[in-house]
């Protein structure tokens, strides 16, 4: 058993393909805020490709994070020469990787001032982020720039000194513009549609409450691609920490991932990019498509599944599709309602991406958790769900299993399993959405009444119909009951 660290890459079995670049030459050009798993996963990994072929050696990554609990993962990282086992679950066989494009990690600072600094380099000519999706300071309802928002007002009176990811890249571009050196391409790689789109409405407007003319130069000189992203990314836990170990490595941050990847991204980058296209990253003017296809059917797919299976009581993803009424309830919600509002993209017809993503859910391999993938429901809901539920009603189309997914998300909020057993909070707005939930065990429509997640979707007599009668078969009968009613009906 060898630690991960450069010293030791020549003593992992021949099985565990390690970095055959040196990574002593690699000279960083790109800042990723947000250095989670999916990134390493995902756009880490395209980029350790390009390095395994001998090329990208001048866009190293450093890491980047903005929050106290970043500094663990920055300091277990370094300790490990900032090196990463990926762990393909793929249901033929298992294989590990060691990944090497990132080369450091920036101090997290309660200023952000190395950040700022590093950002302000010129060598840095991409800043990417992977904040989640409700990092982006955006009204729910309305998706427009939450400039009330508490950061975002001690940003807006502090500019030097920010609180948040998006503070720190507008003081960086300030340094860049003042010292004559170009701008850098801001990349959300965030389950966003439109994620380029939102990430510039939230860096131009927040630049705007301090310094009107950076804000402008900051939209008239940036670039922000839009993109897709997706591959099934679990969250590390102690059967993660000793998978890896099978492998003859002790690593403390090793990653999972299913043995699938797409990026999709718009080729708008004001200062390079690496040729990620050469390691199966697709480039297009159509983003939109792709991502609306994925967006819709993956992730508003996963949070059909895991709010069912939080109250059942089902601890992982895959066991959920193995559920006959939770299974059945994904593939028809999915296959009659969402697959209707998504159009087809080249090589993939929206019923085949159905099939596709049925197959993935259900791989055994994937130790992905109901509670990871329920998650900020809050943010989730509003991105994935209610869209795709707008245009069904406004349509006419089928939107029943829509309706019922959030029946579904608010009797999960009441906060008890069926079983009795209590649901940990899992929002950043829990307490509200736990109070209102048991109020609409008894009155349905204060569910609804959310005008903050709703908006005028809470006005649709059609809607609150079909929503309050599951919503009180479920509490009535059981979401067994409810499920069954909706399959075979």
């Amino acid at each position: 058993m060898s630690a991960l660290c450069n010293a030791s890459l020549g003593n992992f079995p021949a099985e565990v393909a390690a970095p055959t670049y040196d990574r002593s030459v690699i000279a960083p050009g790109i800042v990723h805020i947000g250095l989670g798993n999916f990134h390493r996963a995902h756009q880490s990994w395209y980029l350790h490709r390009l390095m395994q072929g001998g090329q990208a050696m001048d866009w190293g990554i450093i890491g980047a994070g903005v929050r106290a609990c970043d500094e663990a993962q920055r300091m277990r990282l370094k300790d490990q020469d900032y090196l990463t086992t990926l762990i393909e679950l793929d249901p033929k066989g298992r294989s590990a990787e060691v990944v090497g494009s990132m080369i450091g990690f920036v101090p997290v600072e309660e200023n952000n001032a190395a950040l700022i600094a590093q950002m302000a380099d010129p060598a840095i000519r991409i800043v990417a982020l992977t904040v989640t999706e409700g990092g982006y300071y955006i009204d729910p309802v309305t998706k427009a720039f939450d400039a009330n928002h508490a950061d975002i007002k001690h940003d807006a009176a502090h500019p030097n000194r920010p609180r948040t990811a998006f503070g720190a890249m507008i003081a960086a571009m300030k340094i860049r513009r003042d010292a004559g050196t170009s701008p850098f391409t801001a990349q959300s790689c965030d389950n966003l549609q439109g994620n380029g789109d939102i990430l510039r409405q939230t860096l131009v407007s927040l630049a705007g409450l301090s310094e009107p003319n950076l804000a402008e130069w900051i939209d008239a000189h940036c670039t922000f691609p839009n993109s897709m992203v997706d591959c099934i990314v679990p969250a590390t836990g102690p059967k993660e920490l000793e998978l890896v170990k099978t492998f003859g490595i002790e690593d403390a941050a090793p990653v999972t991932h299913e043995n699938f990847r797409q990026w999709v991204i718009e080729d708008k980058f004001c200062a390079g990019r690496p040729d990620w296209e050469k390691v199966g990253a697709m480039f297009t003017d159509d983003v939109h498509s792709f991502e609306a296809m994925k967006i819709r059917i993956l992730n508003g797919g996963h949070q059909l599944i895991a709010d069912a299976g939080e109250i059942l009581g089902i601890e992982f993803i895959a066991d959920c599709m193995t559920h006959p009424l939770i299974g059945d309830f994904f593939r028809k919600t999915a296959g009659t309602e969402i697959a209707l509002q998504v159009d087809p993209v080249p090589g993939m017809s929206p019923a085949a991406y159905v099939d596709l993503i049925d197959s993935r859910f259900s791989n055994p391999e994937i130790i992905d958790t109901v509670r990871r993938v329920a998650f900020d429901g809050s943010s989730r809901q509003t991105g994935f769900i209610l869209p795709t539920l707008h245009d069904a009603l406004t349509k006419g189309d089928p939107f029943d299993g829509l309706a019922l997914s959030q029946a579904i998300w608010s009797r999960m909020c009441e906060g008890t399993r069926e079983d009795g057993s209590v649901i940990e909070p899992n929002d950043p707005i829990w307490d509200s959405l736990n109070a209102v939930a048991k109020a609409a065990k008894a009155d349905p429509l204060a569910w609804l009444n959310q005008r903050d997640l709703y908006g005028d979707l809470a006005d649709n007599a059609a809607f609150q119909a079909s929503f309050s009668h599951w919503l009180s078969l479920i509490w009535a009968d059981g979401l067994d009951a409810a499920l069954r009613t909706y399959v075979q009906g």
